[in-house]
């Protein structure tokens, strides 16, 4: 009987034994596998023991030494010597912060200059402050008036009265008024101007865009009124003010078809008693301040009445206060009572663009010119429109050439009062 083989046990019955096909881990170079991974797990071995003695893993880094600062030793002062106060304390640093404008705060101040204050109720510091450092001894004061474009700070702490409407105008101890410490210096005439112009452009700070327009296009010379409606108020006066241009007050009186034409909120009118119109009044003088006095919106009906302008007149006049009639109106009574109450006072002797278009305002503009040249000043009105200052500026732009100069209408207010 013959014997089993392996074979014989594992093919099926009947079948013929085959060759087997060599397997695919047979076809592989195992000894050169076997060779890589020992040399792969070297390596990582390696790279762990070399990041095992570096703590920043291999990242770039940089040691440096870190000593502690070396104690301040005072210094016993020379005898004889002044003491030196440091570059950036006390009285500098104020002065810093002073020129720095009225974004110092308060609480900035009391550090520089080591104060403690306490105020009653645990209150805390103010907001911004405007802080006037007086000029060391033998120092002149800036002769462009403090950086101002030629104005005088505002507001003058001598010139100011707080109420409940904010900071109104009011003459101050020592005889100085708004009218003149406000005022723009006007340029000095050459011998070949013999003709002086003011122009008073109205209706600023309504319109923000309209207000830095005309601030950016007109010289400075010409003298701007603002609304007391408009936001921003402060800003943009003093923004006004810096340019150079000296600032005038809009006050809303009444018109003669009052209230279909309505002026705005705190019109003064003629029925109203002396006090409710010098109420109304404080209201809009405390909207800004900076100015150098007044002039009429609207106004046609009141300021035809002698009896209710006069005790008006009177309260400007008594805050040092000029007035300026916008020359709308030909029943004005405003120029020659604010005259025999001892105010500085001008009178429009025209309005430049009361028809709104460029030929007429350019129209305007050499009539303007022509009373320049036969009175020595004339005076124009107009409005904040952008045509209007698109036209002054061009005019401006040539005047000097022409022999005719511009000037504020400060100059003005005070040929009107003889000097």
């Amino acid at each position: 009987m013959a014997s089993a083989s392996d074979d014989d046990l594992t093919k099926p019955l009947g079948a013929e034994t085959r060759a087997r096909a060599p397997s695919f881990l047979s076809r592989l170079p195992l000894g050169r596998i076997a060779s890589g991974v020992a040399m792969a797990a070297a390596a990582a071995v390696g790279a762990y023991l070399a990041l095992a003695d570096d703590p920043f893993g291999g990242e770039p880094h940089a040691l440096v030494e870190i000593r502690d600062a070396a104690p301040e030793t005072a210094t016993a002062p020379v005898a004889g010597a002044e003491p030196s106060a440091s570059p950036q304390s006390g009285l500098a640093l104020i002065q810093d912060l002073s020129r720095s404008g009225p974004g110092a705060t308060a609480a900035e101040i009391e550090r520089a200059s080591g104060v403690s204050v306490t105020r009653p109720g645990g209150a805390s510091e103010p907001g911004a402050l405007i802080i006037r450092v007086p000029p060391s001894e033998g120092t002149a004061p800036a002769p462009d008036g403090g950086g101002m474009g030629g104005l005088a700070p505002a507001p003058d702490p001598r010139l100011v009265e707080r109420t409940r409407y904010g900071l109104l105008p009011r003459i101050g101890e020592d005889g100085a008024t708004p009218a003149r410490v406000y005022a723009r210096p006007p340029s000095p005439m050459t011998m070949s101007e013999t003709a002086r112009v003011a122009i008073l452009v109205t209706g600023l700070g309504i319109s923000q865009s309209g207000t830095m327009r005309a601030m950016d296009m007109l010289p400075p010379d010409v003298s701007l009124a603002f609304a007391p409606y408009g936001g921003d108020l402060d800003q943009h006066v003093a923004a006004a003010r810096a340019d150079g241009h000296e600032i005038f007050l809009q006050v809303p009186m009444e018109p003669f078809d009052y209230p279909q034409s309505d002026p705005g909120p705190h019109t003064l009118t003629s029925e109203a008693s002396d006090e409710d119109n010098r109420d109304r009044l404080h209201w809009v003088m405390g909207r800004f301040t900076g100015y150098v006095g007044i002039v009429n919106f609207m106004g046609a009906k009141l300021t035809a009445d002698a009896d209710a302008m006069r005790p008006i007149l009177g309260e400007i006049g008594a805050r040092g206060l000029a007035y300026v009639d916008d020359g709308t109106s030909s029943r004005t009574r405003g120029p020659a009572l604010a005259a025999d109450l001892g105010l500085p006072v001008a009178l429009g002797d025209l309005v430049l663009d009361t028809t709104p278009d460029p030929e007429r305002i350019d129209a305007a503009l050499a009539r303007l010119e022509r009373l320049a040249r036969e009175r020595g000043l004339a005076v124009a009105t107009a409005s904040a429109l952008p045509m209007t200052v698109e036209r002054i500026a061009a005019w401006a732009a040539d005047a000097e050439r022409r022999g005719v100069r511009l000037v504020p209408v400060s100059a003005a207010l005070a040929t009107s009062t003889g000097g």
